[in-house]
């Protein structure tokens, strides 16, 4: 769900950064000529390995009858630096039931899919934790701003249906130039899930798909292994270079006085050292548990 927004950048975050997105400037692309793919892939290896949680906020109208503005970007900063380490985790958060998952309902005949939404807080949280910040929580979070559905049901379901239809959108983007082929297994599927509701005849929620984005998965696959490979042979090549820059500096005559005061040789001599290093079988497993690099860009 999480790479769903990242991909697709509803929530005003930048996309750029992350992905061909919906909404924003694209202040950085011409700071980055890589296809967003790139990015998305090493975003997924980062927070799979480091396990982050990440409680996203958005400004816009929650429901008919609430707008929320940039303020909810200033408060929420507040509230989770009075949370514990624990307490900001959202497996803790959803086993003690401060989140509740958004479930697909149906609405005049209509399947609406808020599944793909993620969790949100309850009045549970409210209570609990944006207590430490107002002395009524309740009547700043009402049940209403929590649950949109209880202002008016048919607007709730066409805003679902307009999150729906934007994620597929944007998916169809990585499918038109290419860049669904660069994109690693578990992103590959999440992009046909986007465009298509289902990947080789699963669902978002099917066992199998929610098992591409575990840690063990992702160290026990090959396309990370290919990351790992690739990364080594980036550092052979990094190595190499400094080797032979070094070694040519060093053997200048009129550079000799300085390559002293600059411990040169010595530099050198690591220099060969880290790459003795890197070319040998045992380094791939020093680069278990790291980002890798995307295989095509060695």
């Amino acid at each position: 769900e999480l790479f769903i927004e990242f991909i697709s950048s509803m929530t005003g975050k930048s996309p750029s950064t992350t992905g061909a997105g919906s909404e924003g400037a694209l202040t950085k692309g011409p700071f980055n000529a890589l296809h967003p793919i790139i990015d998305l892939n090493a975003a997924l290896v980062s927070y799979i390995l480091t396990g982050s949680g990440v409680l996203l906020t958005c400004a816009g109208h929650v429901g008919p009858k609430v707008r929320v503005d940039h303020d909810i970007s200033l408060l929420v900063p507040e509230l989770l630096c009075r949370m514990g380490p624990e307490e900001r985790d959202p497996e803790f958060l959803k086993r003690e039931g401060y989140l509740e998952r958004c479930e697909d309902f149906d609405y005049n005949g209509q399947r609406v899919l808020a599944s793909p939404d993620g969790w949100r807080i309850t009045g549970r949280f409210v209570r609990h934790y944006f207590g430490r910040v107002f002395n009524y929580p309740h009547s700043v979070f009402t049940e209403e701003m929590l649950r949109p559905e209880l202002q008016d049901p048919a607007i709730f379901a066409d805003g679902v249906d307009n999150i729906v239809s934007t994620a597929r959108g944007v998916a169809g983007n990585y499918f038109a130039d290419g860049g669904v082929e660069l994109a690693c297994p578990p992103l590959r599927a999440l992009l046909h899930i986007m465009r298509d509701g289902q990947y080789e005849g699963r669902e978002l929620g099917h066992p199998e798909i929610r098992a591409l984005f575990t840690r063990e998965s992702l160290l026990a696959s090959d396309w990370y292994a290919e990351r790992l490979k690739a990364q080594q042979a980036a550092d052979v090549k990094l190595w190499q270079r400094r080797v032979k820059n070094l070694d040519a500096f060093y053997a200048r005559a009129n550079t000799r006085v300085v390559a002293a005061q600059l411990n040169i040789r010595d530099r050198l001599d690591l220099a060969w050292a880290e790459l003795r290093r890197a070319n040998a079988p045992e380094y791939l497993a020093t680069l278990r548990g790291t980002l890798g690099v995307q295989p095509r860009l060695r």
